[in-house]
């Protein structure tokens, strides 16, 4: 008998939808836990050792942005993907301000779990942005996760710098939003319908637009991706 591939946490108050999530994730081989309350969940997630965390939104006793953020605190490199509402931007987004990984809306399918879950667990422990780029004039600090332009400063999230130092390492060129979706969040299958990478866009080029005002720095090609702006 094969050893489990790696231990998840599921958070979920909904008792049948979080026995579904364990009985998909053991069938697939991994070793589980679920817990229904976010208390229990907050001092299970910090007492003992996951790979990856599945955490909804709205749960008894502690919400889910709570438990992300102070679980994120003590362990930085924890994998986390929240379970939001469907069609519900704000929880994406505050989801990813806490600090997740990724996120799954309701109703999903088995096929779109799976294939979060192996990329998050893909990239658990290996941080491309983990490195000093300078551009632009902008110091770019990848073990601080920090952007300095002058006498200003502005925090990233770790997926923002990894999406930083790849476009950085192919700024000759233009970078697909699928090439992201392989390279940065490790999807094994890219053609998944996701708007992870526009929200995360929309972010980082609000807090690159505070150091550096109007200039640009990250370009849309339409219909093609992503491209560094080149250096005068």
């Amino acid at each position: 008998m094969k050893a489990p591939k790696a231990r998840i946490l599921v958070v979920e108050d909904d008792a049948a939808l979080l026995r579904g999530l364990l009985d998909v994730l053991v069938y697939n081989g991994y070793e589980v836990k679920g817990v229904e309350d976010g208390g229990r969940a907050l001092d299970t997630g910090l007492k003992e050792v996951f790979d990856l965390i599945l955490l909804d939104v709205m749960l008894p006793t502690l919400d889910g942005f709570s438990i992300c953020k102070e679980i994120r605190k003590k362990k930085p490199t924890q994998g986390i993907i929240m379970i939001t509402a469907k069609g519900s931007e704000d929880d994406i987004v505050t989801g990813f301000n806490a600090g997740a990984d990724d996120y799954i809306s309701k109703p999903f399918s088995l096929r779109e779990v799976m294939v979060r879950v192996e990329a998050v667990l893909r990239r658990t422990g290996k941080n491309p942005g983990d490195i000093d780029i300078r551009f632009r004039d902008i110091f770019f600090d990848g073990k601080n996760l920090i952007a300095a332009y002058q006498d200003q400063i502005a925090e990233l999230t770790r997926k923002e710098m990894d999406i930083i130092a790849y476009l950085h390492r192919h700024r000759d060129r233009i970078v697909s939003k699928k090439e992201l979706l392989i390279e940065v969040w490790h999807y094994a299958d890219a053609d998944i319908e996701t708007r992870t990478v526009d929200i995360h866009m929309l972010k980082l080029r609000k807090k690159i637009a505070s150091l550096i005002g109007d200039m640009p720095f990250v370009n849309t090609i339409r219909g093609e991706g992503y491209r560094l702006e080149s250096e005068k």
